[in-house]
């Protein structure tokens, strides 16, 4: 079976057409709603990767790819908000601590959403977000500065770091209750929709049922690193959406760079070493972003002055392509960023 003809890839583009690309300026304007969230839910997509024996589809990482540009290039805010959902469910299948049994299945069948706060491991040694053992379990105490999901998620992945240098990842509700509050949704000039906050963190106890994942911080990070070296899918699925608009002769060579790029990100991202060709897998990187600029740029451009209203969907897409610039940045891809955006203002 081709991955196109996966029956989840079927689905995702079903949904996709049927409610996510007609609803997505409107949705990019009101915000995610609910019933968007509980059609993901039923759809089957949010297990695409967890085990057959939890209730999901243990498909290949390129099954989830398709998905995620399918989704990305209908509604980004829709697909920012459920991919988080992944990371969780790795994170469980993975893990050999309790709760794995108790949120694996519900997570898989789509019967949960888990929404994620860890990034702020990456800036380590600064520790925003500290764990302290407290009786049982543990004490968070901190600032998680960006939460998405927020009155759509059950659950979330919630990370700290201990005095030990450990990173420690438990999940729980993800609501506000005593030692966890949330602030108003941010106004972002892309993706407020996704419903973003930050959290303040003030003696939230978790139980010790409720770790999923404790390591040193220097087994954690390198894999965290590999994540972040490689284009993500939603960057060919909004370029995609946006070529979309032009007519067929200034999109085709677009079109022709995008499937270029495409095939080597992905050729990367399934070598069998991840932490090898970090250099090429970095100016791959940036040249997926290059693409995506010059592809939501022409759409803007075709689009005229209409693409300035908020109900344009080149617009839209646009400032979605710039969320995207961000979305997942560490210093060492910033710095490789900007070295390729330089090389290539020398060579202009």
């Amino acid at each position: 079976m081709t991955i196109s003809a996966h029956p989840l890839v079927t689905r995702a583009r079903r949904l996709a057409a049927e409610l996510l690309l007609p609803e997505a300026e409107r949705v990019d304007q009101e915000g995610v709603p609910v019933s968007h969230i509980e059609a993901v839910k039923r759809s089957g997509l949010l297990g695409v990767v967890a085990p057959v024996a939890y209730g999901g589809s243990g498909a290949p990482p390129a099954v989830l790819r398709e998905i995620a540009e399918i989704l990305a290039g209908a509604c980004c805010s829709t697909w920012f908000v459920q991919t988080q959902h992944h990371t969780p469910v790795q994170t469980l299948t993975q893990s050999g601590l309790p709760v794995r049994e108790r949120l694996l299945g519900p997570l898989s069948r789509g019967e949960l959403l888990s929404g994620v706060a860890y990034a702020h491991l990456r800036s380590y040694p600064r520790v925003p977000v500290r764990v302290r053992r407290a009786g049982d379990g543990w004490r968070f105490d901190g600032t998680v500065p960006w939460y998405t999901g927020w009155g759509l998620n059950d659950v979330m992945l919630l990370a700290g770091t201990t005095d030990a240098g450990e990173v420690l990842f438990a999940f729980t509700e993800a609501r506000e209750q005593p030692g966890l509050r949330a602030s108003a949704p941010m106004r972002l000039a892309a993706l407020t929709a996704a419903r973003t906050v930050s959290l303040e963190l003030d003696g939230l106890r978790v139980p010790e049922e409720a770790v999923a994942l404790r390591a040193p911080y220097e087994t954690w990070a390198p894999r965290d690193r590999a994540r972040t070296l490689n284009a993500t899918p939603a960057v060919f699925g909004v370029a995609e959406a946006a070529l979309a608009l032009l007519d067929e002769e200034p999109a085709a060579p677009l079109l022709a760079r995008l499937a270029d790029v495409r095939r080597r990100a992905y050729a990367l991202a399934d070598h069998p070493v991840p932490h090898e060709r970090t250099e090429e897998r970095l100016a791959v990187r940036a040249e997926a972003y290059d693409v995506l600029g010059a592809a939501t740029t022409a759409a803007v451009v075709a689009g005229g002055g209409r693409a300035m209203a908020l109900t344009s969907r080149a617009q839209r897409l646009a400032r979605e392509g710039l969320f995207l610039l961000v979305q997942g940045q560490t210093a060492e891809t910033r710095r490789a960023h900007l070295r390729a955006l330089a090389l290539g203002a020398g060579g202009a």
